[in-house]
């Protein structure tokens, strides 16, 4: 009984780490293109963007990308929420973002930060329609699937599907989810999303590397994700999702 029992513990903490990796805020901070300095009028035009950004109601589709300020202290920036996270739900998001960000990269002109549903990043360079596939972040469930061969042929098959489907998206969302089954009755949910403001080749082109990146962090195992400045992945055995709002 003692044995069954620590093996029980063992597995819990093994889920409890993959919900708490799968969970996490990640935030990048990048010095590469200069700081600035406090009550500068980059600080002034960054906070103005970043409080307003969420202001704008009549935006339902979770995508904002706006700009404030001129030449170089011109700031630009994007939010993004998940196809299926509910207006007022993505603006909370992105407010705990706004906030944690700021805080986390107190002077970079350009930082970018992750959340479970939603993301925000900004730079004083030209974000829009730029297709960037840096930094990523990796989270890979700790527990392998079974017959990992016949399931990484279906989980690719269904992600190339889902890329196909978010790539045709408009310039408010490209987005799409599905679930298929694998072997041993293994119901695999996957998500796929890109930035609506990539072309459809763009968007794709992003996906399709986030993909191969599943092999490099996540192969044969029950769930991950490869998260982009420009589009992310996810899949999981279990519905992760919900219905994409309208």
């Amino acid at each position: 009984m003692a044995a069954i029992s620590c093996k029980l513990f063992f597995h819990c903490c093994l889920f409890l780490k993959f919900i708490y990796e799968a969970n996490a805020q990640s935030a990048e901070c990048d010095d590469s293109i200069g700081n600035y300095t406090a009550n500068s009028t980059y600080n002034t035009n960054l906070n103005t963007l970043l409080t307003t950004l969420s202001s704008h109601t009549e935006i339902n589709y979770g995508f904002y990308n706006f700009s404030y300020g001129q030449n170089t202290d011109k700031v630009n920036a994007i939010g993004l929420c998940r196809g299926d996270v509910e207006p007022d739900e993505c603006r909370s998001c992105l407010n705990d973002a706004r906030g944690n960000l700021t805080q986390r990269c107190p002077n970079q002109k350009k930082a970018i930060i992750y959340y479970d549903n939603c993301m925000l990043r900004y730079s004083n360079t030209t974000i829009f329609g730029v297709m960037e596939t840096s930094p990523a972040l990796f989270l890979g469930n700790t527990v392998n699937a079974t017959d990992v061969e016949q399931f990484n042929q279906v989980l690719q098959t269904l992600m190339s599907n889902l890329t196909d489907r978010a790539a045709s998206g408009d310039s408010r969302r490209k987005y799409a989810t599905d679930d298929t089954t694998a072997a041993s009755f293994q119901r695999i949910y996957g998500l796929v999303q890109c930035t609506p403001d990539l072309s459809g080749l763009d968007c794709s082109s992003c996906l399709v590397g986030a993909i191969e990146n599943i092999q490099d962090c996540c192969s044969g195992k029950r769930g991950g994700r490869v998260i982009r400045p420009s589009c992310n992945v996810r899949f999981e055995l279990g519905p992760f999702y919900g219905q994409t709002t309208t």
